[in-house]
């Protein structure tokens, strides 16, 4: 059975959907888990949206989204090793590598992962759980300047 969620003291025909769309550039120092939780939050907060959906979206191919662990960093460097472990850098098996080593590798680890996140949004906050924050996974060695697209839509 599902529960119906309505806005208290509207009736269905007097919903007002909105939307709001941002794009930030997060910079980086190499590979790496960057937590932008904080960023998505504010800019769902000032978006005046108590009820609809956030979703994230990386402009990037050789980066990524993900919703992982934010209480104990253990948890973000043993994630870095098993995917240098999983796609390690000059595998000979990679025939593109005008960009250096770790070009195709991050391009791997980009598509094992998430370019676009949705998270829903209550009462103007996140659902994201009790440990959870977004990432961006940084998967070039470089330093980069990568642009992440919010987009908020609801009530």
């Amino acid at each position: 059975m599902f529960a119906r969620l309505d806005t208290p003291g509207k009736q269905d025909g007097d919903r007002l959907m909105h939307q709001d769309q941002t794009e930030f550039t997060f910079s980086t120092k190499g590979q790496g888990l960057y937590e932008i939780t904080r960023d998505a939050q504010a800019f769902v907060a000032a978006s005046g949206i108590a009820l609809g959906q956030l979703t994230a979206f990386c402009r990037h191919t050789s980066a990524s989204l993900v919703i992982q662990e934010n209480a104990d960093p253990d948890v973000q460097r043993d994630l870095l090793a098993f995917f240098r472990r999983l796609v390690p850098e000059c595998d000979p098996l990679f025939v593109h590598t005008l960009e250096g080593p770790d070009d195709m590798p991050a391009h791997v680890k980009s598509a094992l992962t998430q370019t676009s996140i949705t998270i829903p949004i209550s009462n103007g906050r996140l659902l994201l759980g009790t440990w959870q924050g977004l990432y961006l996974f940084e998967h070039r060695v470089a330093p980069h300047a990568r642009k992440i697209v919010l987009h908020v839509v609801g009530e």
